[in-house]
């Protein structure tokens, strides 16, 4: 596990309409979230990697479809520093992931169907207005990067 990546399991509540998950409750995760979005990868797809300098992403995986996320630690100072650690997660294993700066983070869908995910990260995409530059470094636009998927 690297330091400071939490990774909780989310529950699905089902009855005879279909289920319901809590994704998201602020006495469980210390994170105020400044945006959400959601994303759907189509098979076989890779997003990132790539990482933030200030930004935290909150990630959650609950399906359809199934993602393999890739994480690597970065960090200066960091017990974890130069780890790597990998999880399936979405349909099958219902997740929320919290990323924190410094992690470079990546994902693919392994599933033979389109995979969603929802971010809600502790940030707005380009500031205030989109005013602001992208925080962003984006390992997968460098053909020498060590951080592969």
């Amino acid at each position: 596990m690297i330091n400071g990546v939490i990774v909780k399991s989310i529950g699905q509540f089902e009855d005879e309409r279909g289920w319901l998950s809590e994704i998201y409750r602020r006495d469980g995760v210390d994170l105020t979230p400044a945006m959400s979005y959601v994303s759907l990868t189509l098979p076989s797809v890779v997003r990132g990697p790539h990482e933030h300098v200030y930004q935290s992403d909150f990630f959650i995986f609950i399906g359809p479809g199934r993602f393999r996320l890739h994480l690597w630690d970065r960090r200066e100072g960091s017990s974890t520093k130069g780890e790597k650690m990998e999880l399936e997660v979405g349909e099958g294993n219902p997740c929320s992931v919290l990323v924190p700066p410094g992690v470079v983070h990546g994902y693919q869908c392994i599933s033979e169907v389109p995979a969603l995910s929802i971010n809600m990260p502790d940030k707005l995409y380009k500031g205030v207005m989109k005013q602001d530059e992208i925080d962003e470094i984006r390992w997968e636009q460098d053909p020498e990067s060590p951080f592969k998927i």
